[in-house]
């Protein structure tokens, strides 16, 4: 029945509502049955009326995510900018942060200081869950050792299970070991929401410096 099915133009979802096998099965039993050219066609063509569709719907859920992005960041916006920590993170994150087509939020730095600051705001400003949270060091090779991962680890209250592998340096012939530095530390929130709300508030506050008048 399956050989007949196929020959007839059938697909495989059809093909299972009569006989209930894996696909991967079928594709055996079948992969050496030959579609008449109209048939294959006809098959060829509802795949990539499924893959237009498919792509029609992930552009209308991304449109209408961003588009309830923006309008959050719209409404908190006026409140927010009360706040010095909304002001302070928001500037350090137009200077450092993260602007790609990825739509990944990172903030990366050396100063511990810095980071400290933007993991204050990332969670009392945009509410990142703490699961969310990912850490990346870039470290030279002698810097890499357990009391750096600790010290990385109490800045950003973030555990070592969510650390990424750092990625070491190799160190010149004339490095010298700096005691004070503790490699480059990247903060990332995994949240393409949070992200288009970030950029949102970034436009809104650029909007505002732009038409401040010009000091005399």
């Amino acid at each position: 029945m399956a050989l007949k099915m196929r020959r007839e133009g059938k697909s495989y979802t059809e093909i299972n509502k009569r006989i209930t096998v894996s696909k991967s099965t079928l594709s055996l039993w079948l992969r050496d049955v030959e579609l008449a050219v109209s048939t294959r066609n006809r098959v060829l063509n509802g795949l990539e009326r499924g893959r237009e569709n498919s792509a029609r719907t992930n552009r209308a859920k991304r449109l209408q995510a961003t588009t309830e992005a923006r309008l959050e960041a719209l409404r908190e916006f006026p409140s927010l900018l009360k706040k010095p920590l909304f002001l302070a993170g928001l500037a350090l994150y137009w200077a450092e942060g993260d602007k790609n087509k990825q739509e990944r939020v990172k903030f990366t730095n050396s100063d511990h200081r810095l980071i400290v600051i933007m993991m204050k705001w990332f969670r009392s400003i945009c509410r990142a869950p703490e699961k969310k949270f990912r850490i990346a060091l870039h470290l030279h090779d002698l810097q890499i050792n357990k009391e750096v991962l600790r010290f990385w680890s109490k800045v950003t209250g973030v555990p070592n299970s969510q650390f990424h592998t750092p990625y070491v340096k190799r160190s010149s012939l004339g490095y010298r070991k700096n005691p004070l530095y503790n490699g480059t530390c990247s903060v990332m929130v995994h949240s393409k929401y949070l992200f288009r709300k970030i950029m949102s508030w970034e436009e809104l506050l650029f909007k505002i410096v732009e038409e401040m008048p010009m000091p005399s």
